[in-house]
């Protein structure tokens, strides 16, 4: 299963996408404003592997002007059906479509792993505008709840480590970040967690094993909440660079 493979798998669950995973809290919004030291308000934007426009549509409640940048079809197309007023350009994170020194803000809600930051590093200094910033989140299942590490141990031992892969930007990418973790939860259905669940690409890229571990895990989560309904507990994990004025680098 190459990374590749799975990075395109979510065209084909877009709908499943948009209606089970989850959204961001009001307070991430709030972080991302102050780390990058300006309002969102009028903000130039790019939300980069925007997918069905989960985090598109909350930067636009905070009044900035967004363009989606969107590599898959049936994600794209989605997204053009959920917020059919907002631009759409086709492209990924290595080969941004955007004028150079365009943007305000750069934004990778939980697709920053998907790049090649060898790539996606100079392409981000390109399009920013001396003292705009980048911000990359994501939303990590916080494995402090009893039950959510417990799921994740089971997850490991069956495929393997790295069913989320979720990885940060690292230092030795010539970026310093700031890093703000903000913790929150949803309550929802068993039924509805796993169809979450359902929607990640070690499952969408039909690995041997994979309906058959939904259907134990179902009756392992009825057993533990017999009423059918749990708490997704998820730590938001924030990494804001705001670029340098006078030099080509990202500074926190």
């Amino acid at each position: 299963m190459t990374t590749e493979s799975r990075a395109r798998s979510f065209s084909s669950a877009a709908a499943r996408y948009a209606a089970y995973r989850p959204s961001y809290p009001p307070a991430l919004f709030d972080a991302v404003a102050e780390l990058a030291g300006f309002p969102l308000a009028g903000a130039r934007v790019a939300d980069v592997g925007a997918g069905t426009g989960i985090a598109t549509a909350l930067l636009e409640e905070r009044g900035a002007r967004v363009v989606a940048v969107e590599p898959g079809d049936g994600m794209a197309e989605e997204f053009r059906r959920r917020n059919p007023r907002t631009p759409l350009v086709r492209g990924d994170g290595n080969r941004l479509p955007l004028a150079t020194g365009c943007l305000d803000l750069l934004t990778y809600a939980q697709s920053w792993h998907w790049t090649d930051p060898a790539r996606a590093v100079p392409e981000a200094l390109r399009v920013l505008r001396p003292g705009g910033a980048l911000a990359v989140w994501s939303n990590d299942p916080d494995v402090r709840v009893g039950w959510t590490a417990d799921q994740q141990d089971r997850i490991e031992a069956r495929f393997g480590p790295g069913y989320y892969i979720n990885e940060h930007p690292r230092p030795q990418e010539g970026l310093r970040f700031t890093v703000r973790r903000l913790s929150w939860s949803r309550r929802l259905t068993v039924d509805t967690h796993l169809a979450k669940l359902a929607t990640h690409s070690l499952f969408l890229v039909g690995e041997p094993g994979t309906d058959a571990f939904l259907a134990d895990e179902r009756a392992r989560l009825m057993a533990r909440f017999p009423d059918g309904r749990l708490e997704e507990h998820y730590v938001v994990d924030l990494r804001v660079a705001v670029r340098a004025h006078d030099t080509e680098g990202l500074f926190g």
